[in-house]
């Protein structure tokens, strides 16, 4: 036999040689490859718990230390195993030592925030049959020395400023278990959203829904504060899924019409699904357009919108009735309150890198301009957009002057979602206005600058214009450890009155509100004053560390303003 001959040989493996029995499939890389990212994403965050139980709760870290053990051998038998159906099998332990982890998690408990004090006394209130909105509850957050959302005012945000089904689920909960309840039920509902996500996924996917609702732990975090937006975001999973194929043929099959209650329901747990449903809407239209007249896709999508309205507006409905006002003025709070600046967002050029603004209105104007130029564009070119219609609707937080990045990544499973089962293909035929041949290109370039460019000056102008109030602090009574009071001459350098909240800063979020023991309540147009500030509490204690920047922060709200400057603590 020739060496050419020799070379071609191949060893048979048993199936070949067993009639009866076929090869295993091996996996796609692409699966192995997510279940391995998943089973490492098990790791982060486990050690702070095991640290917390082994202190407090021994028991939970034993539990912790046994899935140290789980977490390495799924990561050798992610790497090793050689068939589908063997891999699918490592998704399912990968699953399944997700929830053990994120039980022991809520297990070991975490301290109240504002969000908690919220949700619990909401729920409260509804269980005793009292109204939920129009009341303010600030003893609840003195009672268990928790941050609040603070005004531009010179007040802070004490009432209850979402829609109202997150509180009906948990109001039976609480009948039985108290108080534990606004953190059980968004606990157990993330566990049950990780399962559904995991089962509707296609199979390579699988193990993504463990990594982001279990492993990473900012959700269980999210969760374990009781947070709507939790239950809000399960509820979201079953609609995203192949949302491109509700309507198709023309008319609603039983799943649409199922997937329709939730989104309602979703809409009416908080307020960022309300964001997001325009752009599925409007992709639906497009897509069902794309294969049925302009007035059988309009009635498709009016039929699905008016299902889950009815939804929405039952679970309302209790509420509505109690007080119909109250609870417009509840939902809508938290885009009229007014909380001072926060977050990861354009803003901070205000914030953190400059002395403040005198228009800090453009930003909240810059994103509700963003928001609707984004929803134009995505119905212009919902072929090359429609994959990121989950993405999309959070670009305009970017810009609003509360930026916090909760409002992004409490959403990032509907990412994973869309983008196994809503892909470039589902979109290829959908229906989009026609640009002009022969410069589609061109026009499309203009189209984008034209409607993005309102919001950019509009972020423009607040960023560029500088503090409406020049400050000059003297006598800081105090030393590195704190500080007891301080005087500042303020000066009002517009042509608008002012009225001037003082608080400080030593990092991303302001303090309370410091009092004013003298100076005017008012800043006439280029009026200069003297203040006399206390700290609220008497002493601002500061942190002990190197290169400490301690700010002072001074707001006004209609219009809303920033003036700040650095504080000068004296070293003794």
């Amino acid at each position: 036999m020739s060496k050419t001959a020799d070379a071609s040989v191949t060893v048979p493996d048993a199936a070949s040689n067993c009639p009866g029995l076929s090869a295993p499939t091996a996996p796609a890389p692409l699966h192995r490859a997510i279940t391995l990212l998943a089973v490492i994403t098990l790791f982060i965050g486990t050690r702070t718990d095991w640290n917390t139980a082994i202190a407090k709760r021994p028991a939970i870290g034993g539990v912790i230390t046994l899935c140290y053990a789980g977490i390495l051998l799924l990561g050798i038998l992610a790497l090793v195993v050689r068939s589908r159906r063997a891999l699918v099998r490592v998704d399912i332990g990968a699953l399944l030592l997700g929830i053990v982890l994120a039980l022991c998690s809520y297990a070991l408990g975490g301290g109240m925030n504002d969000e908690t004090v919220l949700m619990t006394q909401a729920t409260h209130e509804l269980v005793h049959g009292h109204a939920v909105y129009g009341h303010e509850w600030p003893w609840v957050f003195q009672q268990h020395h928790v941050g609040v959302t603070k005004t531009m005012s010179g007040g802070a945000d004490y009432s209850f400023a979402y829609p109202p089904l997150a509180v009906l689920l948990n109001a039976p909960v609480y009948a039985l278990i108290g108080a534990k309840a606004v953190t059980f039920v968004p606990t157990v509902l993330l566990i049950v959203g990780a399962a559904v996500l995991w089962v509707l996924l296609p199979t390579p996917w699988r193990s993504a829904a463990t990594a982001v609702c279990l492993g990473f732990p900012m959700l269980k975090g999210y969760a374990a504060m009781g947070y709507p937006a939790i239950p809000a975001l399960v509820l979201l999973i079953p609609v995203v899924i192949h949302w491109p194929s509700i309507g198709a043929g023309g008319r609603l099959r039983r799943s649409d019409i199922v997937r329709a209650g939730p989104l309602g329901a979703a809409c009416a747990t908080h307020q960022l699904p309300w964001f997001l449903t325009p752009f599925l809407l409007m992709g639906v239209y497009a897509v069902r357009r794309g294969e049925l007249s302009a007035r059988a896709a309009l009635g498709v999508v009016a039929r699905f919108t008016a299902i889950s309205a009815v939804v929405a507006l039952t679970a309302n409905a209790y509420f509505i009735a109690q007080g119909p006002r109250a609870w417009v003025s509840g939902l809508a709070l938290p885009f009229t309150q007014h909380g001072v600046p926060h977050g990861q967002g354009i803003m901070g050029l205000s914030y953190y890198f400059t002395d403040g603004s005198s228009h800090l209105d453009f930003y909240s104007y810059g994103s509700m301009l963003l928001a609707a130029a984004l929803l134009v564009l995505f119905v212009l070119f919902v072929r090359r957009l429609g994959p990121a219609a989950v993405v999309l609707p959070w670009c305009a937080f970017y810009l609003a002057t509360r930026s916090q990045d909760g409002y992004y990544l409490m959403m990032t499973p509907l990412w994973v979602a869309a983008a196994a089962t809503a892909t470039s293909s589902d979109f290829a035929s959908a229906w989009q206005p026609r640009l002009p041949p022969g410069r589609r290109r061109a026009v499309g370039v203009a189209l984008v600058a034209v409607l993005l460019a309102p919001a950019a000056v509009c972020v423009t102008v607040a960023a560029a214009s500088g503090p409406p109030i020049r400050l000059v602090i003297s006598n800081v009574r105090g030393d590195s450890g704190g500080i007891h009071g301080l005087t500042v001459q303020a000066t009002n350098t517009g042509d608008t009155a002012l009225a001037p909240h003082f608080a400080s800063s030593v990092g991303e979020s302001a303090s309370a509100y410091w009092t004013v023991h003298s100076g005017p309540a008012v800043l006439r147009p280029h009026q200069s004053a003297r203040y006399v500030l206390v700290p609220n509490t008497g002493r601002y204690s500061l942190p002990n560390r190197a290169h400490l920047r301690v700010r002072l922060r001074v707001f006004t709200d209609r219009p809303q303003t920033l003036s700040s400057r650095d504080i000068q603590v004296p070293k003794r």
